[in-house]
């Protein structure tokens, strides 16, 4: 009895330390896509010629991410200016020297669940991860 209980413990400490770190690096990568996506989003859109984040620059976004293997209808868009105004209208861009701030977020989707096999609860089911940027606008009308 004492043999079949350690190789079930023996197991899943093997399974954990064969698995564990394949999640590990799917959630940097997604982390670091998330962030190289909103440096390049504020980059386009805080530049001399827009002055904002649109919902056209928001579909490209999720069809880029989408190539990355994340669920386009789960990523979540917070674009917000500095000065208060709105930051995904065309027809007002924000103009230079307020800051362009711009958050995406997407859910962990269980990548923490092999965890649980040493006793580590993995994150909430409504944790997200998220990247943020801000940027100053350099529209010039």
């Amino acid at each position: 009895m004492r043999s079949v209980l350690v190789f079930v413990l023996f197991a899943a400490l093997l399974c954990w330390m064969m698995f564990a770190p394949v999640y590990k690096h799917v959630f940097i990568v997604r982390q670091a896509v998330l962030q190289q996506e909103v440096d390049y989003l504020l980059e386009i859109g805080a530049n001399g010629s827009h002055g904002y984040i649109d919902g056209a620059m928001i579909a490209a976004s999720r069809n880029r991410l989408a190539a990355y293997g994340l669920e386009p209808g789960k990523l979540i868009y917070e674009v917000a200016a500095t000065s208060g105004e709105d930051a995904t209208n065309p027809q007002t861009p924000v103009r230079r020297g307020a800051g362009i701030v711009l958050t995406i977020r997407y859910p962990y989707e269980r990548l923490f669940e092999i965890d649980r096999l040493i006793g580590i609860a993995p994150p909430d089911e409504q944790a997200l991860i998220s990247a943020t940027g801000m940027k100053m606008s350099e529209y010039v009308p």
